[in-house]
């Protein structure tokens, strides 16, 4: 079959099949490349979409990029469920699977060791944000009889917001430092901008966490105790992912 090799991961071989129905991007079924003991999972995608110039290109569509990125992540999701997958970053392409080969001689002691470090291991995501202030909790609101008025309510309004963020940024600052030493290993990521998410609130912790799969459960229990803790924050769990934040630098 004609076409570039789209690499989504590397992992060590593993016995379990992939599901039978899984595409990928464009809609290709991921294949496994055997090579040195290690497994690269490719699918075919069309030159004419893959190529260097129209992949650039691509990747200012954001209606594109969304989809590919699904794609993406829907065969990522798949290998976690059988196996431990080293992600490679979106976009990854080679010629052919000679090309591919090539790569995974050029990284090969650096995929081991961080196969070797991840194995039996998953990433879970952890959110902390600063919920708006309901409109029926808010302060009442009446006309102010001068401009003095006016400005004292503005600055109490201010103080209350600024109140309820300085307690969420803490509450944020003790639930890391719990979740990072159950953790083996932790990441904290930029705030969410919300234009791009979607998501309300001020995003005041954005953090993954490396945990065994054997303890999941556990740290689970462990976020879902905290939330209600702090009044006027809202906490997100997700996961468990491949362990993207830990996979080191992709080639």
């Amino acid at each position: 079959m004609t076409g570039l090799r789209y690499v989504y991961a590397v992992c060590h071989p593993f016995g379990a099949a992939l599901q039978s129905q899984l595409t990928g991007v464009a809609g290709a079924p991921p294949k496994l490349l055997n090579h040195h003991g290690l497994v690269a999972v490719v699918s075919h995608v069309p030159e004419a979409d893959f190529a260097e110039e129209p992949l650039r290109a691509h990747l200012e569509d954001l209606d594109w990029l969304t989809a590919t990125a699904r794609a993406h992540q829907g065969v990522i999701d798949s290998l976690t469920v059988v196996t431990t997958p080293l992600p490679l970053r979106l976009g990854t392409v080679f010629r052919d699977d000679s090309g591919v080969r090539t790569m995974m001689e050029a990284r090969e002691e650096d995929f081991r060791r961080a196969l070797d470090r991840l194995e039996g291991r998953v990433e879970w995501g952890v959110k902390v944000f600063v919920e708006p202030e309901p409109a029926d909790h808010a302060e009442p609101a009446r006309k102010a009889a001068s401009g003095r008025d006016y400005l004292r309510q503005r600055s109490g309004q201010t103080r209350t917001r600024e109140r309820r963020e300085q307690r969420a940024e803490a509450f944020a600052d003790r639930l890391h430092e719990t979740l990072a030493a159950y953790a083996e290993d932790s990441r904290l990521h930029a705030p969410q901008n919300p234009a791009l998410s979607g998501a309300t609130g001020r995003n005041v912790l954005n953090a993954a966490y490396l945990v065994p799969r054997s303890d999941s459960e556990e740290f689970v229990e462990l976020v879902d105790r905290t939330k209600g803790d702090t009044p006027g924050t809202r906490v997100e769990l997700t996961g468990p992912w491949a362990a993207y934040s830990f996979a080191g630098e992709a080639p």
